[in-house]
């Protein structure tokens, strides 16, 4: 069971662009407690404002990856 529970969440967590998770490690607080709240402030504001937040830090944690990870393209290179 355990093993089941570990691969649903490194799946949300890769499948969900792992922003909550990024969040998390970055200061310190338990991934958990940050999806808790998350859920929260989205009950409590309709969703709108917190899925535009989520959105805009995953769009901005793909592009330092990309950034990060790139490689030079050969086909400029003489």
């Amino acid at each position: 069971m355990e093993t089941l529970s570990n691969y649903f969440r490194q799946l949300f967590e890769k499948g969900m662009f792992g922003v909550l998770s990024f969040i998390g490690e970055r200061m310190g607080i338990a991934t958990s407690k940050i999806r808790l709240f998350f859920i929260y402030i989205s009950f409590l504001t309709l969703g709108a404002i917190p899925i535009v937040i989520y959105l805009t830090l995953a769009f901005i944690l793909n592009i330092g990856r990309y950034i990060k990870y790139r490689k030079r393209n050969p086909v400029w290179d003489f």
